[in-house]
């Protein structure tokens, strides 16, 4: 079976759990060597060992200027050049607006929107001309769901800039795509602060108002993302491609 990404140098953000584990695995299985980032040591040197292979893990955090700017002084040591890039790292607290305070809004706006903004620009000196960009959006950047505000906004300016940057780095033959994840049993759900008999309703909730019945898995958003990556999708730039099980059409 040939691989699709091989010889390829491809980086996964928040690569040691869910969605982020699931494509550094399956790119690793298509044939890359594969870089993730994690902002817990412990974690992402478990990851490191799950995904096998060539992986390398940093500890990195995305929403912190510094961290991105000596992760790929990091990469570049290693590694050199990068073919993909998968900024899929990514935090959400949801509420009323009213209850959202500076420091949640703060967090959110700079893991989302402004990490991702800058790990784009410090990278782009070590992207390979043909190189993919993919950005983990979110459907919330296409409807409006209740007590999203702050993340759904971030997941918009994400959104946008696919198509921006789309037309900066077509020069260099560099595609620029974002990936918007309908909802998705992931850990994530185990980091909002919330009870657990509160998760299972949310997640029974989010499965019973889907057109399929039920949540995404991380695999399947891997899939999507490896499709991104691949030559596969060369003749596509600047969209977001739902992955949602129909929830933003049916």
């Amino acid at each position: 079976m040939s691989q699709k990404l091989k010889s390829k140098v491809a980086v996964v953000t928040g690569g040691n759990s869910g969605i982020g584990l699931a494509t550094a695995k399956l790119f690793q299985a298509e044939g890359a060597k594969v870089i993730i980032t994690g902002r817990r040591k412990e974690a992402v040197e478990t990851a490191v060992k799950e995904i096998g292979g060539e992986c390398v893990g940093f500890v990195s955090d995305t929403g912190n200027l510094n961290d991105i700017e000596d992760l790929y002084h990091q990469i570049h040591k290693t590694v050199g050049k990068i073919d993909v890039l998968f900024l899929n790292a990514g935090v959400a607290t949801f509420g009323s607006f009213n209850t959202v305070d500076e420091t949640t809004f703060d967090t959110m706006v700079n893991v989302n929107f402004k990490g991702v903004f800058f790990n784009v620009q410090k990278a782009s000196p070590l992207l390979n001309e043909g190189a993919s960009v993919i950005f983990n959006s979110s459907i919330a950047d296409q409807k409006g769901f209740p007590n999203t505000s702050v993340y759904a906004a971030t997941k918009a300016a994400v959104r946008c800039l696919a198509r921006t940057l789309s037309t900066e780095l077509f020069e260099k033959k560099i595609r620029v795509n974002s990936l918007a994840p309908g909802p998705i049993d992931t850990p994530i759900f185990d980091k909002l602060g919330v009870p657990v008999e509160a998760i299972s309703d949310m997640k029974a909730s989010f499965a019973g108002e889907n057109p399929m019945k039920r949540m995404g898995s991380p695999d399947e958003i891997a899939s999507a993302a490896l499709f991104l990556a691949s030559d596969d999708s060369s003749y596509i730039m600047g969209i977001d491609l739902t992955v949602d099980g129909g929830m933003t059409q049916l």
